[in-house]
C-alpha cells in the first residue's frame, strides 16, 4: 500500500515562491509516477506535472503549468517535490500529490493513490 504526504504550503505572499514535498513511503511500482493537481474551492481537481518515479527523472506538464511550475524528485528520500515561482492568488489551492501508473496520466481518475494534500494561499 502506499502512502503519500504532503507539506510545504502555508500563507504566501503574491510573488513569492514556495516549495511543496510529497513523501512517498510503502510499495510503490517502479515505473509509475507521481503527479501534482490542486484544487481551489468550488472546482475541480487540476492536473499541474508528473514526474517518473525511478529512471530518468522525465516529466510531463500541462500546458497552462509549464513556466512557473517545476517538479522533481529525491529518490533517496522517496520524496517529489513542487516548486512554484511568481505566486498569484489565483494559486490558491489545496494541492495533492497522487501516484499513477504512468507519466502520461493527466486525469485524477488515473490515480489510485493520494496524500491528505497541503493548503496553499496566496495573499496580494
Amino acid at each position: 500500500q502506499v502512502q503519500l504526504v504532503e507539506s510545504g504550503g502555508g500563507l504566501v505572499q503574491a510573488g513569492g515562491s514556495v516549495r511543496l514535498s510529497c513523501q512517498a513511503s510503502g510499495r510503490i511500482i517502479s515505473s509509475s509516477a507521481l503527479g501534482w493537481f490542486r484544487q481551489a474551492p468550488g472546482k475541480e481537481r487540476e492536473w499541474i506535472g508528473t514526474i517518473r518515479w525511478s529512471g530518468a527523472a522525465t516529466t510531463n506538464y500541462a500546458e497552462s503549468m509549464k513556466g512557473r511550475f517545476t517538479i522533481s524528485r529525491d529518490s533517496e528520500k522517496r520524496t517529489v517535490y513542487l516548486n512554484i515561482n511568481s505566486l498569484k492568488p489565483e494559486d490558491t489551492a489545496v494541492y495533492y500529490c497522487g501516484n499513477a501508473a504512468s507519466l502520461w496520466a493527466v486525469s485524477a481518475r488515473d490515480y489510485y493513490s493520494w496524500g491528505q494534500g497541503t493548503q496553499v494561499t496566496v495573499f496580494s
